[in-house]
């Protein structure tokens, strides 16, 4: 019973993150410009994060992000099983808020879906890889320290605000393959597969920078203990 009300903790954290986040630059039209769009944007991403990590955080640890999840199995702080588990999830929630998203806002919404910067494969890869890898390190850093608890959730969503900040004018900013996979599968259902047909970038890239971001704080914290 406890590993499921964490499963369910986190795929109700994961369809906030879609349905209000995703949604705000659905319904605010956001582009790759600079404009008030933008900024409100980002700062619902990092908004949505403080919210889930005061609120699901004692429950689940508020990953709402396979990239996440899998620093944490690479960390060896969450065991093969509750990885799956949480995996399945997040998908999950991520797909409902993303239906949910649909039905609110219709199928031309775009559903904030992720794109490739100019066409360009590699250079979305990179940047989805350096932009986790940024967001999964602070997540580590900071929650390395009990003490750190009362400040922790403040933390992550800043962090997850502050790539955000640069990622949209590149990709729309993913560093979550739920958050990209769910809107992505809706705009397929409603017949629009331009997002599914590069949803690979932003599964792989946020991925990718999680588990290097969990490799080389596992090495620098060891370095720092020794």
């Amino acid at each position: 019973m406890q590993a499921f009300k964490k499963y369910l903790a986190e795929c109700i954290g994961t369809f906030v993150l879609v349905f209000v986040a995703c949604g705000t630059a659905a319904a605010l039209g956001c582009s790759a410009e600079p404009n008030a769009a933008y900024f409100l944007t980002a700062a619902a991403f990092g908004l949505v994060i403080v919210a889930m990590a005061y609120s699901i955080g004692n429950i689940s640890g508020c990953h709402i992000n396979p990239a996440v999840s899998i620093a944490m199995l690479v960390s060896g702080k969450m065991s093969i099983g509750d990885f799956f588990g949480y995996i399945v999830a997040q998908f999950a929630g991520a797909t409902l808020g993303a239906l949910a998203l649909r039905g609110l806002l219709g199928p031309d919404s775009g559903l904030g879906t992720n794109g490739l910067y100019d066409g360009k494969i590699l250079a979305s890869l990179l940047i989805e890889i350096v932009l986790t890898f940024i967001f999964v390190i602070a997540i580590l850093g900071v929650t390395s320290k009990i003490e750190n608890g009362a400040v922790a959730g403040v933390v992550i969503g800043l962090s997850l605000t502050l790539v955000h900040i640069l990622g949209i004018h590149f990709t729309g900013t993913s560093v979550n393959p739920a958050r990209s996979f769910g809107p992505a599968l809706l705009r397929l259902i409603g017949g629009d597969a331009t997002a599914m047909s590069c949803l690979w970038v932003f599964i792989v890239g946020p991925l990718v920078g999680g588990v290097l971001a969990a490799l080389c704080y596992k090495f620098l914290a060891s370095e720092k203990k020794a």
